[in-house]
């Protein structure tokens, strides 16, 4: 078994941080928050996120609770003189409950695209693909139901009326597409809305008792449209950066969206990507290689 305590400024930044010590990527990781970060008053007091990440496909026999531990201790202890008139009464043991990170998303990249690499997903654990190729066509309806109503409950709220179109792509990955009038307030700024609800949306999904999946929001093709964006951004920054001969800064952008301009210049000759900062202000920077010598090529 596999699993470390890392702290950070940030909730995300420390399991950041516990990936890269295990050197896995987030996809293979649960995580649990031990301490939640607090900035205290002026900077002073303040303290940072600290949380408990174990490797997905670990035995979960290894992995005791401190409280099941304690348990366990008191068990071994003599037994005291028992009186007559108490019975022990055996509590049913509690379900455990499993935290997961999302693809995105949900919002932290892998190690890969912050090198400028192709991103690949990395193969699932056995049993959760074991569990994936059991699912009934009863089972994903409930899990596209258990989706499509906390997005209904949003929307509501929200006083919309959206219609969804929800089908599972594969095993794993869950799209749904929404229709409806004003549907730019739910994409947001650079589609941060719309980032934000998939986030939730995915919490809410993982939270059951199936395996792990990923979902995907979109509406009015805004998906398609921002990754053509984004490619055509990324091919004219890095010609601006061979022609002036120096590094260009992107705006700050969430990981889905580096991981765009990541894999959309990793083959250029002449450039390398990678990302400074913290989270949510994270950036991508286009640099030029050490080999860029002749400006005449371009």
């Amino acid at each position: 078994m596999k699993q470390i305590e890392m702290t950070g400024k940030t909730i995300n930044e420390a399991i950041d941080n516990a990936c890269t010590k295990l050197g896995v990527g987030l996809l293979d990781v649960e995580y649990k928050v031990i301490d939640e970060p607090t900035k205290g008053f002026l900077g002073i007091g303040a303290k940072p996120a600290k949380v408990l990440v174990t490797v997905i496909g670990s035995e979960d026999e290894d992995v005791q609770a401190p409280d099941n531990k304690a348990k366990e201790e008191k068990k071994a202890e003599p037994k005291q003189e028992r009186k007559p008139e108490i019975k022990e009464v055996k509590k049913p043991e509690a379900k455990e409950v499993k935290e997961v990170k999302t693809v995105e998303i949900i919002k932290e990249e892998t190690v890969a695209a912050e090198k400028g690499e192709e991103v690949t997903a990395e193969e699932p654990a056995a049993e959760n693909e074991s569990a994936r190729a059991s699912l009934t066509e009863e089972d994903k309806n409930k899990i596209i139901a258990v989706a499509t109503d906390f997005l209904k409950e949003v929307f509501d709220n929200m006083k919309m009326n959206v219609e969804m179109t929800a089908e599972f792509k594969d095993n794993k990955h869950i799209f749904i597409d929404m229709k409806g009038d004003d549907m730019g307030t739910i994409i947001g700024k650079r589609g941060q809305t719309l980032d934000s609800i998939q986030y939730l949306t995915n919490l809410v999904v993982n939270k059951g008792e199936y395996p792990y999946m990923n979902v995907t929001l979109d509406t009015e093709g805004y998906r398609a449209k921002r990754q053509k964006t984004l490619e055509q951004l990324a091919f004219n920054l890095a010609k601006k950066a061979k022609h002036n001969r120096r590094n260009i800064t992107l705006e700050p952008m969430n990981p889905y969206e580096r991981r765009i301009i990541h894999a959309t210049l990793q083959n250029d000759r002449y450039v390398t990507t990678y990302s400074e900062g913290t989270e949510p202000y994270r950036y991508v920077v286009i640099a030029l290689k050490n080999n860029y010598s002749n400006r005449r090529n371009y």
